[in-house]
C-alpha cells in the first residue's frame, strides 16, 4: 500500500532523507521512529506530495507520487503533528468543510461524519465549537478528518503529542482498531508506543533508515551480549574485585556502578553465557555477601541507542501512562 524507493530530500546542502526505502502492507501499522530532526516529518511530507523528493518516488496504492500526485494524496487520510483544525467551526460543520474539501458525496456526507464521530468517540463534542475542545478531543477530531474519505492508508505524524495518559491509551487503540482494513504509517518518538502499538519499526538516523524488524527482532538484532548485575557487601577493595571478575570466563567487561554505598557491578558477557553460578560462587569465595544478582534482558531503548549512536535526543523512554522520562 505504501512503497517507498530510494528516497533522498535536500535542503540546500542539508541532506534530510538519505535514499530511504520501505513499505507497508494493508492490515499494518509501522511505527517510524528516530530522534528529533532524523528526517520522519521530511519522510513524511514526501509521502504526502507536500514536497517533492530530490530524488527516488514513492507509491501509494499504486499512485506514483511524482507521476500522479492527485491520485495519490486520494488515497491518503493525514495527520500531522499540528493538526489543522479551525477554532471558531463547530465540529460538525468542520468536519462537514473538510468532507467537500476531500470530495465526500454530498447524499453520504452526513452518513460518513455521524459513523466517524461515533468510530472516533466525540458524540459529546460534536455540537461544540473547535476552540472548547481539550487537547485529546481535538485529535480525535483530526483524526476523523484523516477518515472521512475512508482511504486505505493513513499517515500520522505524532498523534497521541501532548496526550494524557488516558487519551494515549483510547488513541492508540482507536488507531489498531482502524488498522485492520488500511496501511498505517506512524510517526513517533516515544519508544512503548511504538513497541505496543505497531507490528513493525523503522529506525531512522540523520536520514537514513538504521534499522527495520518486529520488536522481537529489533531486540534480536541488538543483544551482542548478555548482561549481569550483581551487588555485594563486604570489606574487599572494589577494585580488586572488579578486576576478580574481569577474569572470570566469558567475561568481556566489567563497570562498577554507583549504588550508594554499596558494590555495584555490570559484567557482560559473550551472547548466550549464563554467569549467575558463575558470580554466585566469585561472591562465596570470596566471603562477600550477595545482595542482588539481575540477568539484565535488552530493551527497545538499548537498541535505539546502539543503532543510532545518540544519547536519545528527545526520545521518551518510558510508558507515558506508567510516568515518562523524556531525555
Amino acid at each position: 500500500m505504501i512503497e517507498v524507493k530510494d528516497v533522498s530530500k535536500s535542503y540546500g546542502t542539508t541532506l534530510a532523507v538519505d535514499n530511504v526505502s520501505f513499505k507497508v502492507g494493508r492490515g499494518e501499522i509501522v511505527g517510524f521512529l528516530g530522534p528529533n530532526g532524523a528526517g520522519k516529518s521530511t519522510t513524511m511530507k514526501v509521502l504526502t506530495c507536500y514536497i517533492a523528493p530530490t530524488s527516488g518516488t514513492a507509491t501509494i496504492d499504486g499512485f506514483d507520487i511524482l507521476e500522479d500526485p492527485r491520485g495519490a494524496r486520494s488515497r491518503i487520510g493525514y495527520l500531522p503533528e499540528n493538526t489543522p483544525l479551525y477554532d471558531e467551526m463547530g465540529v460538525l460543520d468542520y468536519l462537514g468543510f473538510m468532507a467537500d474539501l476531500q470530495g465526500v458525496p454530498a447524499a453520504k456526507r452526513r452518513a460518513r461524519i455521524d459513523e466517524l464521530i461515533g468510530i472516533c468517540g466525540i458524540e459529546a463534542m460534536a455540537h461544540k465549537d473547535i476552540g472548547e475542545l481539550s487537547k485529546g478531543f481535538r485529535q480525535r477530531v483530526g483524526l476523523a478528518q484523516a477518515l472521512l474519505g475512508d482511504p486505505p492508508v493513513l499517515i500520522l505524524d505524532e498523534p497521541t503529542s501532548g496526550l494524557d495518559p488516558g487519551q494515549i491509551v483510547e488513541i492508540r487503540a482507536l488507531i489498531k482498531e482502524i488498522a485492520k482494513e488500511k496501511a498505517i504509517l506512524l510517526s513517533t518518538h516515544i519508544l512503548p508506543e511504538a513497541q505496543n502499538t505497531c507490528n513493525r519499526i523503522l529506525i531512522i538516523n540523520e536520514g537514513r533508515l538504521v534499522g527495520e524488524g518486529t520488536s522481537e527482532e529489533l531486540l534480536e538484532m541488538a543483544s551482542g551480549e548478555e548482561r549481569f548485575t550483581l551487588t555485594l557487601k563486604g570489606s574487599a577493595d572494589p577494585a580488586g574485585i572488579n578486576a576478580g571478575l574481569a577474569k572470570l570466563p566469558e567475561v568481556s567487561n566489567v563497570d562498577q556502578l554507583r549504588a550508594n554505598g554499596e558494590m555495584r557491578f555490570k559484567v557482560s558477557a559473550s551472547r548466550g553465557s549464563d554467569l549467575r553460578e558463575a558470580l554466585f560462587d566469585y561472591a562465596i569465595g570470596h566471603n562477600l555477601k550477595l545482595l542482588e544478582l539481575n540477568h539484565d534482558t535488552t530493551s527497545l531503548e538499548d537498541v535505539f541507542l546502539k543503532l543510532t549512536g545518540s544519547h536519545s535526543s528527545g526520545l521518551i523512554m518510558e510508558d507515558t501512562a506508567g510516568g515518562e522520562r523524556d531525555e
